[in-house]
């Protein structure tokens, strides 16, 4: 008896354990968006077309959008509930989202943005701070964090954020996808909440580079043309110096995969501090009305300075009054960057328009019509979770000295995974002039497989480079063989 009652707390205990084992399965089945989704939602495409029309271009792809697009009957939420809680429902969709439904794509939800889209961490403490799947343990970088996890998890195909100082651009370099932030104004603005309208782009992430510029020839209304190579592929070597880690992990895996594709002369080196203290003057008058001429600032930190500028002060010109009539409650790093002491006349705001002209045009000499800017994404690898490195005055300067190239000159830039170093995703990024932007998506298209496998030789210790495969020794003596056979045999071999 005493047996049996034993028995049957033991089959008791093994099934409360079940349960709770059934439990812990269906909270973490909850995550399984690796919290990349704040909604979900579906926009479903038009019937296909009856042959012998073409599909759509989009046909069979999922996407998902960032909380700053508007989407018909739902509130865009900026990523703040107090946000949600005083605006309406939208009336209308985006268009960047309707010509992608449009296209044939399925719109699967919207997804997380960081605190009123203003930082670049991925951080969220309203909503949470999306997984990263490539590195969990670190930040998926922001704003345009829950659209670039929702990709790099597989949960959709493509998806859409706004890059404004890096919001496209970060994230994919974080979460090791494809980012692309295209010109400035080449898709419109229409129907997203502004950030700083003279740096916001709509900008896409994929994991595959045909996607990406399937998705780029729907949004920029791109005819078709002919295919065209860079010719020139130019390397900012002072910019590589600001990499936290080993520059020939990335700059040597461009070169080599340009010498191989296009050959050793379509290389050049390149002082980008060099050439914009030469062709950007207006950068010396900003520095004089910001700081009296009294420090000696390097032309790329002044960029970096204009960028937050002007960021910040189009950002409080849009929202200020809501901020100050609801009070909502901001995130410190967040509300220090917002209100932080950079104040400045709207003299020196009208200095900006010579700056980013100036930028433009230095931009278009370098590169022409066929030349790629090659940079690094961001100076280091993602920052662990909970770490207050990613606010340090350090990283925001380097970050934003590399980000503020293509932000000011309005040129598009698309971030490229290389792999990964000590575990995290690490990545490259190609500029092109402003609008070069299917040129870019080219040659994405035609570097991509070649750069992949220049970053896994990369990746591999220098020892083991060299040593052949089981399959490539023995066709190497198979092929010894076969001569020494033809040579016992006295046969000869016809040359062509």
């Amino acid at each position: 008896m005493a047996s049996q009652s034993a028995n049957l707390w033991v089959l008791l205990g093994l099934g409360l354990a079940g349960i709770l084992l059934v439990t812990r399965k269906l909270k973490k089945a909850i995550r399984e968006d690796f919290g990349a989704f704040i909604e979900k939602l579906q926009l479903l495409p038009p019937p296909p077309p009856l042959p012998p029309k073409a599909p759509h271009p989009l046909t069979g792809l999922t996407f998902a959008v960032s909380d700053v697009f508007d989407i018909d009957g739902h509130v865009t939420g900026f990523g703040h509930p107090d946000w949600v809680n005083t605006h309406e429902k939208a009336t209308c969709t985006s268009p960047a989202v309707t010509a992608l439904v449009e296209g044939g794509a399925t719109c699967i939800g919207k997804t997380v943005v960081d605190e009123l889209a203003y930082g670049i961490s991925g951080e969220n403490k309203h909503y949470g701070t999306p997984t990263n799947p490539a590195a969990p343990a670190r930040l998926p970088g922001g704003s345009s964090s829950g659209a670039a996890v929702a990709v790099a998890a597989n949960l959709v195909d493509f998806s859409l954020g706004v890059d404004t100082v890096g919001g496209v651009r970060i994230p994919a370099g974080f979460c090791g996808i494809l980012g692309f932030r295209p010109s400035h104004g080449a898709v419109s603005h229409v129907g997203i909440i502004p950030i700083s309208t003279s740096l916001d782009t709509i900008g896409w992430f994929a994991k595959d580079p045909n996607i990406l510029r399937r998705v780029g020839h729907v949004l920029l209304q791109l005819p078709y043309a002919v295919q065209r190579n860079p010719r020139q592929i130019i390397i900012a070597d002072d910019c590589f110096q600001l990499l936290k880690i080993n520059v020939d992990r990335v700059a040597q895996v461009v070169i080599k995969s340009t010498e191989k594709l296009f050959g050793r002369q379509a290389l050049k080196h390149e002082n980008v501090e060099d050439y914009l203290k030469s062709k950007v003057p207006s950068l010396k008058e900003f520095h004089s009305q910001k700081s009296n001429g009294e420090l000696k600032t390097s032309s790329m930190r002044l960029l970096a300075n204009v960028m937050q500028f002007l960021q910040r002060h189009e950002f409080k010109r849009n929202h200020a009054e809501w901020i100050s009539s609801v009070k909502p409650v901001l995130d410190p790093a967040i509300s220090s960057q917002i209100f932080g002491t950079l104040e400045m006349p709207d003299t020196v705001f009208e200095s900006y328009k010579s700056i980013r002209d100036e930028m433009r045009s230095a931009m278009h000499s370098l590169l022409k019509d066929d030349g790629i800017l090659v940079i690094p994404t961001i100076a280091d690898t993602s920052p662990k979770l909970g770490g207050k490195e990613i606010l340090s005055e350090d990283y925001q300067s380097c970050a934003c000295s590399l980000l503020s190239i293509a932000s000011i000159s309005g040129c598009c830039q698309v971030t490229i995974p290389l792999g990964f170093h000590n575990k995290c995703p690490i990545s490259v990024s190609l500029i092109a002039r402003h609008g070069g932007d299917r040129f870019l998506l080219d040659t994405v298209h035609t570097m991509y497989t070649s750069l992949q496998e220049q970053a896994d030789t990369a990746s591999k210790p220098k020892s083991s480079r060299n040593v052949l495969s089981k399959e490539q020794s023995a066709e190497i003596a198979k092929e010894k063989g076969l001569a020494q056979v033809v040579k016992a045999l006295g046969l000869g071999v016809c040359s062509p």
